[in-house]
């Protein structure tokens, strides 16, 4: 199928420089494009042509109504528009505009991340399960900074497990603090990104933000909170429990991890993976689940964890393989 749309002023922002964006809307809907002197030509499947024509009619229509999308902010758009046949760009516009956060202004960068932040909006306990590199500290801690400028909250509490790799706090030099330190920076990261440092640093004096590993929950209520547990894949199951029933009245809860990447000692379930047997089917409770597609890092990552999938799907079947052969 063919179709065809009049190209009006402004629409070659759409194309991108060396026509960038036009190839990615080829390849996110499968389409193929051809730039005449006074239209665009779009062919394909029906489908995808209705789809990449709806896409830029909305786009010369928002253009005209004054609205702006950068090209990193386009790019992110269209990546959901591949993802969500539902989705318009309109509606994205509105919805998925950048927000304002601190320093920083935050777009969704997929469509799971956008189903994330709308969790996170809407449900007072959210876990973010997936690979490394696919937002979900990040945009945990962006929205937490949001509630709290915003006075939705009046403190944010970060936590993590102090366990990883294998090593051991004991063999660490130093006080407790310069301890758990090493494990809590990539929270501080987060912070220092969405605000500034010296920011960060007052309001972490004055406890309006508290960073710590998740043994400093034990005994407490968290009201008017913010409250994220980092790497939960490395928190044992009564660690899980005790978190999962810290919060308090007004309060928000945000768990994330990476389920495969446990570094529990052997034979210590993780307490992320025992938590999504039992609370999945809890009323209130989100969870959304991001994959490689959903990676922000440089593209090599996706790639990465991609084969690593492969090379541990091969291994069960390997495994299974060599079992059943055993039994015979």
């Amino acid at each position: 199928m063919k179709a065809s749309v009049k190209i009006e002023r402004g629409i070659e922002e759409l194309f991108g420089a060396y026509d960038a964006n036009l190839k990615l809307l080829e390849q996110s809907l499968q389409v193929s494009t051809h730039l005449n002197a006074d239209h665009l030509e779009i062919e394909g499947a029906e489908l995808n042509v209705a789809r990449a024509q709806r896409l830029v009619e909305e786009y010369v229509e928002l253009v005209d109504n004054g609205v702006r999308i950068d090209g990193a902010e386009l790019q992110a758009f269209l990546k959901i528009l591949s993802q969500d046949p539902t989705v318009t760009l309109k509606g994205l516009t509105e919805a998925g505009r950048p927000r304002a956060l601190g320093k920083k202004t935050i777009t969704p960068k997929s469509l799971n991340q956008r189903l994330y932040i709308d969790a996170i909006k809407r449900h007072d306990m959210v876990f973010g399960i997936g690979p490394s590199g696919t937002g979900k500290t990040y945009l945990a801690v962006a929205m937490a900074v949001d509630a709290l400028l915003s006075r939705t909250v009046t403190r944010i509490i970060l936590a993590r497990p102090a366990v990883e790799a294998g090593e051991r706090l004991g063999f660490l030099p130093g006080t407790l603090q310069e301890k758990v330190d090493p494990y809590l920076r990539p929270l501080y990261d987060a912070l220092y990104d969405v605000l500034d440092p010296e920011r960060t640093e007052r309001m972490i004096e004055k406890g309006t933000i508290e960073i710590a590993p998740i043994a400093f929950m034990r005994g407490r209520t968290l009201n008017d909170a913010f409250v994220i547990l980092d790497e939960a894949q490395n928190t044992t199951s009564e660690q899980m429990k005790m978190f999962l029933t810290r919060l308090g009245f007004n309060s928000k809860a945000v768990i994330t991890g990476d389920i495969t990447q446990v570094d529990l000692p052997e034979g210590r379930r993780s307490g992320l993976m025992e938590a999504v047997d039992v609370v999945k089917g809890v009323l209130g409770i989100s969870f959304v689940y991001f994959t490689e597609r959903d990676v922000v890092r440089h593209q090599l990552v996706q790639r990465i964890i991609r084969a690593y999938e492969e090379y541990d799907q091969s291994r069960a079947a390997a495994e299974a393989a060599r079992k059943a052969s055993e039994k015979w």
